[in-house]
């Protein structure tokens, strides 16, 4: 299963960069924002309380319901793969593994469509239509977007970009090395479920409250390990590192979230940039202008940071694990 771990993740950051992400009809992150969305006006209460159980009730039962059908594929792949068959039959055997592994944990992670979307809103913002580029970056953020300029439309989407790192990439990535693919899934559903109701408005405010709590609490480890990783990518790249260092230390806690100012300060501090969210935060303390470049260095930061996290983090964890005879990948 060591093998079929490591090949796994190969194959899943192969497929990203080839073909980005499926259609919403066979994505199953897709699936589980389908059924939220058609749970959430059932459980919807004028009393607090209600409304605050039925929100964690709805994190409970969709999260274990995509748990109990990965535990149960996860732990089919594993048992097929202690058979005695004949080799050649052992091979098929393991290269189907590989195969469900890889599809279904490249279906946690969004490198390519995070770096596609960028684009298109720095394409919108080239072209000086303001208009179209807040209305693509509102897709991905969670802030008004209606009325905001071209530098805070920039800075929107690095920030984005940085907090995706974790979100869309490096938090599915550690939980798989720990728990397999059960544990990417888990990962990526609560992280839906914090996207579509984890707001603090009128609407969402106690419906999403449970959700967006654990959300915090998976992303605990990940967000400062990808913090610390980044800046070791940004070394590489001969970025100012020790800028990034400094920065991450002076504002990762000036965000409303515990979890995303570490590796949006650090993005910061590399681009030697300032990000601002109006009203709430100011990472940074760059006083260049933001550009297209800025965005381009920000996705070859994200990209190595990928490549370092597998190489120092995962690939070692899960040779360990395996030595250790943890199941997963035992």
């Amino acid at each position: 299963m060591i093998l079929i771990s490591l090949l796994g993740i190969l194959l899943a950051l192969s497929i990203d960069s080839v073909f980005g992400d499926p259609k919403n009809k066979f994505h199953p992150t897709a699936w589980v924002g389908t059924l939220i969305g058609k749970l959430v006006p059932l459980i919807k209460n004028h009393n607090p309380t209600i409304e605050k159980l039925g929100g964690m009730i709805l994190t409970i039962l969709i999260t274990a319901l995509v748990a109990t059908v990965l535990y149960f594929l996860n732990d089919s792949l594993y048992y097929l793969n202690l058979f005695d068959f004949n080799s050649m039959t052992t091979v098929i055997t393991m290269i189907f593994s590989i195969i469900v592994t890889g599809v279904l944990l490249k279906t946690t992670i969004a490198i390519k469509g995070m770096e596609k979307h960028a684009a298109i809103i720095m394409q919108a913002v080239s072209k000086d239509n303001l208009d179209d580029a807040r209305t693509k970056l509102s897709m991905i953020v969670k802030r008004d977007t209606r009325n905001l300029d071209r530098q805070h439309i920039i800075s929107g989407t690095l920030e984005s970009i940085s907090e995706n790192t974790v979100d869309g990439i490096i938090g599915p990535l550690f939980y798989f090395t720990i728990f397999g693919l059960p544990g990417a899934f888990i990962y990526r559903t609560i992280n839906t479920i914090d996207s579509m109701i984890g707001y603090k408005t009128d609407l969402f405010r106690n419906l999403g409250w449970f959700g967006a709590n654990c959300d915090m609490i998976l992303n605990f480890l990940p967000a400062r390990i990808t913090s610390l990783v980044m800046i070791f990518a940004v070394m590489i790249l001969r970025g100012d590192w020790r800028h990034s260092l400094e920065i991450m230390r002076n504002d990762c806690k000036k965000t409303e979230s515990p979890n995303a100012g570490y590796p949006m300060a650090v993005m910061a501090g590399a681009l030697s940039a300032k990000f601002e969210k109006l009203n709430h935060y100011v990472l940074g303390n760059g006083n260049l202008e933001l550009t297209e470049n800025h965005v381009k260095s920000a996705i070859s930061i994200m990209k190595l940071t990928i490549i370092l996290f597998c190489a120092l983090f995962a690939v070692p964890m899960i040779i360990l694990l395996s030595y250790m005879g943890w199941g997963i990948h035992a």
